[in-house]
């Protein structure tokens, strides 16, 4: 695990954000892409060298507005702007999500929430990816694949250390990706309890490889591809949605993305025509 998450994700940020989008022109001399450093430190308001000693690791300690200028001049979304913050919080100690592991239960309105969304494939998710409970429209789609084998199902575990998982997951490398990305995330502010599933994880050359350069967040939203013995190949449109409190569960759902996946869907969980809608409808 690197020890200047900060400065990564700024470099990840300035490197994913095309000069058109701020109204500078492209230039026929840009060797890299993205923003050069000059340009963001322009934007935000502060000096190249601060810049670009908070980039190296070298300054650890930006204030507040800083870091709100940074996530301006970068167009941070959202979840970015909040993770910004974070991980300044989280250098030297002064955040440490990881003073409990996490939890492998759920909260009774939650069990009752993902109950509720039956037929629809979707599960609860901690901060390590365990999957901790499920619709039985989830269990439906995924049980094939093999990602509920075993007492404790784990999807990163599952994605890097299932051979089945490639064959399940036809986008397999943008879900690595995701799930790699996630995974840093959350290790990122100082969540010492992912220690051992990365040391184990690091083993895998496609895990490792990604772990280096792994500074996005993961997608909250999307399209996941997955291939069902009986249904064939399911077009899924997902949302992830953070649970309100401070343990990092998540729910991920998914719903039809067209026609075609919806009336899958609905052969497997046995119900009419009709029952599941695709999203687009």
């Amino acid at each position: 695990m690197g020890d200047n998450e900060l400065g990564t994700f700024l470099r990840s940020c300035r490197d994913a954000l095309a000069p058109a989008q701020v109204g500078l022109p492209e230039g026929p001399r840009r060797r890299a892409p993205g923003l050069r450093r000059a340009e963001v430190a322009t934007l935000a308001g502060v000096s190249v060298e601060y810049l670009t000693r908070l980039e190296q690791g070298r300054d650890r300690h930006p204030s507040t507005e800083v870091l709100s200028a940074l996530a301006e001049a970068l167009m941070l979304t959202p979840d970015a702007y909040v993770h910004l913050h974070r991980l300044a919080k989280s250098i030297g100690g002064r955040e440490c999500q990881g003073g409990e592991p996490p939890r492998r239960t759920v909260r009774p309105t939650v069990r009752a929430l993902v109950e509720r969304l039956e037929p629809s494939p979707a599960a609860v998710f901690n901060r390590l990816d365990d999957v901790l409970v499920h619709t039985d429209g989830f269990a439906r789609l995924v049980e094939p694949s093999g990602l509920l084998d075993g007492p404790e199902p784990n999807l990163t575990r599952f994605v890097f250390t299932d051979s089945r998982a490639r064959s399940a997951l036809p986008d397999w490398e943008l879900v690595a990706d995701a799930q790699t990305a996630r995974l840093r995330s959350q290790s990122a502010w100082g969540d010492g309890h992912m220690f051992p599933m990365v040391e184990e994880l690091s083993e895998i050359p496609e895990f490792a490889s990604r772990w280096r350069n792994a500074a996005s967040l993961p997608p909250r939203r999307g399209v996941h591809r997955w291939v069902h013995p009986e249904a064939g190949e399911l077009r899924l449109a997902f949302e992830c949605l953070d649970l309100p409190d401070y343990d990092g569960q998540y729910l991920l759902a998914y719903l039809p993305e067209d026609a075609a996946t919806a009336a899958a869907l609905d052969r497997l969980t046995g119900l009419r025509p009709g029952a599941l809608r695709a999203v687009g409808d």
